[in-house]
């Protein structure tokens, strides 16, 4: 997903490995209260299309305030409409099988198949962009999936023909971590020429066209409770995208990704203190087999970049 208009290395944004770590953990902890929010919101019974809406029509003002105090409003200017344009697309539709994957399954289930997401980054940067892809990184991938093939459970949801709640959640939380995978690399080809503010406010304000369209049809009535959730969620969300995108700005992807790990102890937590819930067997099987193909993968990556680095300075 290289762009054309991509900037010369000399031009691209300064790189900062520990800011963008702290930025990536800041997100994890934020997401996990995010998604919290989201299954509250969902036993309230509101839809969840209505949920991404208010997520992300409160996400405008607060990223505007820090943009007009941060180098004005001129900050959010862009060229790049066209690319904004498919972030926002894959984002909603990986936002909405991240919200529903944790709203059919426990938290540590459901963020446990989100961490797959390295797994298929490798995937789509060898198939997308191309990239030289060892027999190392393909050895890494395939244990990954060994791992996430035990968290889905094959014995339940294979044979039951993934019906029911539990065989439908897993189904949308796959699909959201691929979708992430590809936003992952969209984001960070975004951050080459944009800064996290601009990318994160066209995410949000692009993405409203469809959900004003859908609000309509099912938006409900709420009680203070309720809206005290909704701004909750949209606060959180704010606080997930501008670290999220930040740190891809700040660090390169194999950097980073290694501390996306840390939200399974957060949603373990939050899964046990908010709703009574512990992993399944599956998923302590399959956490470890997926955590250790994640590592390997940023370890590898991380390897070859200070391989390519001096190569370029030899």
């Amino acid at each position: 997903m290289t762009s054309a208009a991509s900037p010369a290395p000399s031009a691209a944004a300064p790189q900062n490995y520990l800011g963008g770590i702290a930025l990536r953990l800041l997100a994890m902890a934020s997401l996990s209260l995010m998604f919290v929010l989201v299954k509250l919101i969902a036993e309230s019974g509101i839809h969840i299309l209505e949920s991404l809406f208010w997520r992300q029509a409160l996400v405008i003002p607060i990223v505007f305030a820090w943009a007009l105090s941060h180098g004005g409003a001129r900050s959010l200017k862009t060229h790049r409409l066209g690319a904004h344009a498919r972030r926002a697309m894959m984002g909603l539709v990986g936002m909405a099988c991240n919200f529903g994957g944790m709203i059919f399954l426990p938290m540590a289930e459901a963020t446990t198949i989100n961490l797959s997401v390295p797994i298929f980054a490798v995937i789509f940067a060898a198939l997308l962009l191309r990239e030289p892809t060892g027999w190392q990184r393909w050895s890494a991938v395939i244990v990954g999936f060994l791992g996430v093939l035990a968290v889905l459970n094959p014995a339940a949801n294979f044979t039951g023909g993934f019906s029911g709640e539990h065989g439908i959640g897993t189904l949308i939380a796959l699909s959201g971590a691929i979708m992430t995978a590809l936003i992952t690399i969209a984001v960070r080809d975004l951050g080459r020429t944009e800064n996290a503010t601009t990318i994160v406010f066209w995410f949000s304000l692009l993405s409203m066209l469809p959900l004003g369209i859908a609000l309509p049809f099912v938006i409900t009535p709420h009680d203070d409770y309720e809206w005290l959730l909704l701004l909750g969620l949209g606060f959180s969300g704010a606080v997930v995208q501008m670290s999220l995108t930040g740190a891809l700005r700040l660090a390169p992807v194999a950097v980073v990704i290694p501390m996306d790990y840390s939200a399974l102890l957060w949603s373990i937590a939050c899964g046990w203190w908010f709703f009574g819930t512990l992993p399944a067997d599956t998923t302590w099987i399959g956490a470890p087999l997926i955590i250790a193909s994640g590592l390997f993968i940023a370890w590898r990556e991380h390897r070859l970049h200070i391989e390519r680095t001096k190569d370029i300075t030899a």
